[in-house]
């Protein structure tokens, strides 16, 4: 069995970019377990046909130079594009508080980037982000929806940003939620 984490583990970042293949996951997954690793957080999801996988291994420096060599296999039998990133022990997100915001709107150029400067220029990450274009059942208008998860450090008063927030939201024509994600 793999080792847990510990202050002598090392941490890799993997990326996996290409087109839908049933046999991506399991793979990619087979490959950290196969090297002696563990899978830390990971995300898949597909655009246009077309695949993304982020995760994170981790485990030994050895075995993760092992699990980079298996990866590049995969690469080429998968006809996938894989990046690596060695990386430092992930950071301590005890002080923030995990958000869903929600944002609904006929679609325009810039909804995304709006949101991103309002959370940016208050030093709220984005920590999950996701779009999706569709037709209105009704009228059939073009309309675009957002949903992510921002970290709120705990020292921001939560009633004085959706104040704000959902004052950007009116100003901007956009129907939104923001409430704190229970579990």
């Amino acid at each position: 069995m793999p080792p847990t984490p510990s202050s002598s583990q090392n941490f890799l970042v993997i990326s996996v970019t290409g087109p839908e293949h049933p046999r991506l996951v399991e793979r990619v997954s087979r490959a950290v377990f196969d090297c002696g690793c563990r899978l830390g957080d990971s995300r898949l999801t597909s655009i246009g046909g077309q695949a993304a996988f982020l995760l994170a291994a981790h485990g030994e420096w050895s075995n993760l130079a092992r699990l980079e060599t298996a990866l590049k296999r995969v690469e080429q039998k998968l006809q996938v594009s894989i990046a690596l990133r060695r990386v430092g022990e992930p950071l301590e997100r005890d002080n923030l508080l995990p958000y869903l915001v929600e944002v609904v709107a006929l679609d325009h150029p810039g909804i995304l980037n709006q949101l991103a400067a309002f959370f940016a220029e208050r030093e709220i990450g984005m920590l999950e982000v996701a779009t999706h274009t569709y037709k209105a059942a009704q009228t059939g208008s073009r309309m675009f929806s957002v949903s992510m998860t921002v970290g709120i450090p705990a020292d921001i008063s939560i009633a004085s940003l959706r104040d704000e927030f959902f004052d950007r939201c009116d100003q901007l024509n956009l129907d939104a939620i923001m409430e704190p994600i229970k579990g």
